[in-house]
């Protein structure tokens, strides 16, 4: 092996050139690190500057041919084929849609900055303009608030890093991003993290800081200090959600998933009452329901420190829902929270569905204050077909979405399209949250409202016609293609189906069918289904995509055996 004093002097000069980066890069990386809890790193770094720096030059096109990478946006990590670092493919559109909240997020906070400065600066009379740089006349904040022009960048936890290809895409990706911890209790996997770490260049390590440590106890220990706290765990993230809404820093955004969906979903309401403290209800709004299930739950650990929660972004997306909340500190808006949370009471005949708020305002006492609501509006049996109904919730029922956020967001990852790997989908889903009515918990199919009257279905423009005839809103959902978000009550809604059956005769039904109890009675609202204009909305582009790919979906959970299916199955 040749060593650097036996080689010609350019050669030399490269190799000494190299050894010191080498030796420098590794102590400035062992300087951003724990080593008190990563011994690993500490022996990794030290092997890697020793064979530097006794590495032949014909060794090196050895070392660019290393393991396999995978590269998704502008960062690359290595392949881990033993699944003992988490990976999954499928998830690349909610990390696409991650990176897009948060630069519409940094863009949001300096805007809010900007008004707050002007707000402080024209509270100051004239006659104190000259003296408004003296702290000791202004005092030491004012200035200092004055003086900076822009925020500080915003320090981002990813609570649950695996192999920190999140963390990394949010350093390279995201412009005025400040320092990223990259948070695991798996060793394996913080190693793994550090090494792609390192593998992504001294903006990645200059940024990303992995630190091994329970998410839990290091958000407890940490409160207020993450201006963005990012949640993705396997299953739910249940366990996490106390901790998490108290390192938020106030104003900071919460990034929360969760892909426990049969649970959510109403495929075990008692395991989503016990995690989620909320009985879901199982129907056609399934989704949507958990989304807003979710959003309760957040809310009401929120609200035990003081806090409350902003929904700006709320989806559902593959096999897995996920949400972006601001969240903010008062003492005296948490006291009206109960008015953000409603029960569910939904017919077992025909799945016609009330809401009915916790909490109701006086308004006969000025202060506002929220008191219990009254007994149930709905009566014991269903008015529409005598079935009885089942009591879900609570669930959030304020508005999920911020359509100032879901259509600047959408603008500015149409300005870049090329750089985001999953453009279709997330475009598709921020372009029907956009056009989705906010008010309207909640929504119902029109393939149901036909199957449990066994007639033809009305087309979707028709049905949106009479909706709007009759003097209601409507629009879809990014949940379900056949969706019917409407503000108008049950009664209306089935009077417009009565109408259509009218025009469409069916078959007789026995008679304890809920279909033929609902078309035993005659329309108090004459429906017109002639289309008006706006109708619905011209559709230039797709709101629901296909996988790009067969079996995008779950995966394995890390530490367990991958499957591999025959060639035949594939």
């Amino acid at each position: 092996m040749k060593t650097v004093d036996s080689l010609p002097w350019p050669l030399a000069i490269l190799r000494f050139t190299s050894m010191t980066l080498a030796f420098g890069f590794s102590r400035f990386l062992n300087l951003r690190v724990n080593s008190s809890i990563n011994p690993i790193l500490s022996l990794w770094l030290a092997s890697c500057s020793c064979s530097s720096s006794t590495a032949s030059v014909s060794e090196l096109p050895e070392i660019a041919g290393g393991p396999e990478t995978i590269r998704e946006g502008r960062a690359e990590i290595f392949t881990d084929k033993s699944n003992s670092v988490f990976y999954n493919k499928a998830q690349v559109n909610n990390r696409d849609l991650s990176v897009a909240v948060l630069r519409w997020f940094i863009l949001k906070r300096q805007e809010e900055h900007d008004i707050k400065l002007k707000a402080r600066h024209t509270e100051i009379p004239p006659e104190q303009h000259a003296n408004e740089l003296d702290p000791a006349i202004t005092g030491s904040e004012d200035t200092a608030l004055r003086e900076e022009s822009s925020p500080k960048p915003p320090k981002v936890l990813e609570a649950l890093a695996a192999s920190g290809l999140r963390a990394i895409r949010y350093a390279l990706e995201v412009d005025g991003i400040g320092e990223v911890i990259a948070v695991d209790n798996n060793e394996v996997a913080i190693e793994a993290c550090k090494k792609n770490i390192y593998h992504n260049g001294i903006l990645a390590s200059s940024k990303v800081v992995p630190h091994l440590a329970d998410a839990r106890i290091y958000m407890l220990t940490h409160p207020k200090e993450f201006d963005v706290v990012d949640l993705d765990p396997y299953g739910s993230p249940a366990a996490f959600l106390d901790s998490a809404v108290q390192c938020v820093a106030d104003g900071g955004i919460l990034m929360c998933s969760a892909t426990d969906m049969a649970v959510l979903a109403g495929g075990n309401a008692e395991v989503c009452f016990s995690k989620y403290g909320s009985y879901p209800v199982r129907g056609k709004y399934c989704h949507e329901m958990a989304l807003r299930i979710l959003l309760a739950c957040i809310e009401s650990h929120a609200i035990r420190h003081k806090r409350y929660i902003v929904p700006v972004i709320s989806v559902h997306m593959d096999f897995y829902i996920r949400v972006f909340v601001r969240i903010f500190t008062s003492a005296s808006t948490v006291k009206i929270s109960p008015l953000k949370f409603s029960h569910v009471y939904q017919c077992v005949g025909c799945s016609s569905f009330h809401l009915q708020n916790v909490g109701r305002i006086n308004l006969k006492d000025k202060r506002n204050i929220a008191l219990p609501n009254f007994c149930p509006t709905v009566p014991q049996e269903c008015s529409e077909c005598a079935h009885k109904f089942v009591m879900g919730g609570p669930i959030w029922s304020d508005p999920i979405h911020q359509k100032e956020w879901a259509a600047s967001i959408l603008s500015n990852i149409r300005a870049m399209s090329g750089v985001f790997q999953a453009y279709a989908k997330i475009s598709a889903i921020l372009t029907s949250i956009s056009e989705e009515l906010p008010n309207a918990p909640l929504f119902v199919s029109l393939h149901s409202l036909s199957a449990t009257l066994k007639c033809t279905n009305p087309t979707m423009v028709m049905f949106h016609s009479s909706i709007r005839n009759a003097g209601y809103q409507i629009s879809g959902s990014h949940v379900d293609p056949l969706a019917l978000k409407t503000d108008a009550p049950m009664s209306v809604i089935w009077d417009i189906m009565r109408c259509w059956v009218k025009l469409h005769p069916v078959k007789s039904q026995p008679e304890n069918c809920p279909g033929s109890r609902i078309l035993s009675q005659e329309p108090q609202l004459q429906a017109s289904f002639s289309q008006v204009t706006g109708g619905l909305v011209a559709r230039k582009s797709p709101r629901f995509v296909p996988n790009p790919e067969k079996y995008w979906g779950p995966k394995m959970k890390a530490g367990r055996p991958l499957k591999t299916l025959p060639n035949e199955k594939l």
